[in-house]
């Protein structure tokens, strides 16, 4: 039959709950080894670093998105410069042909 074991550099599974509880050896003298702890703890301190990585990661999404949003409204507006100058420009060119026209008109 062939048993395959875990070591404590390479365990079976990594799942604490799957893993077979540690029992002192017959050497020890009952009592001195530290006493069994339940994984309750343990898995909440779990949970709870896999909330808090996971509001890391929301808090990074938030971030880049707001980053983002932050760079479209300044090409936004970036547009809308460029498209003021263009009519401010032309406004400029039409003021001065109508300014032609008056001066021609009165010197007939």
């Amino acid at each position: 039959m062939n048993i395959r074991t875990g070591t404590i550099d390479r365990p079976l599974t990594h799942d604490p709950q799957k893993q077979a509880p540690m029992t002192s050896s017959a050497s020890e003298p009952n009592g001195s080894a530290t006493p069994a702890f339940t994984t309750i703890g343990a898995n909440a301190s779990r949970q709870n670093r896999t909330r808090e990585m996971q509001l890391i990661q929301e808090a990074l999404a938030r971030a880049h998105m707001h980053e983002r949003m932050r760079e479209v409204d300044a090409e936004r507006q970036a547009v809308r410069l460029v498209a003021a100058r263009r009519m401010q420009r032309r406004a400029e060119r039409v003021s001065m042909r109508a300014r032609r026209a008056l001066a021609m008109a009165v010197m007939h």
